[in-house]
């Protein structure tokens, strides 16, 4: 998921250095999106996995 936000960031740069406006704004929102949404899921399974190592592991 993190490749894609990288390429559809490299979409928008490409877009905007050629004047294309519309592309480039579309291209660098999808790619933050991605960027977030990968940030957050990172986030999520990191606190699943210390949860679940802590019930493994005892106090």
């Amino acid at each position: 998921m993190l490749y894609w936000a990288l390429v559809f960031f490299i979409i928008a740069i490409v877009a905007a250095i050629f004047g294309f406006g519309g592309i480039a704004s579309a291209a660098a929102g999808i790619a933050q999106f991605l960027f977030f949404l990968f940030i957050a899921l990172f986030l999520i399974f990191l606190i699943i996995g210390l949860v679940a190592y802590r019930r493994i592991t005892g106090p």
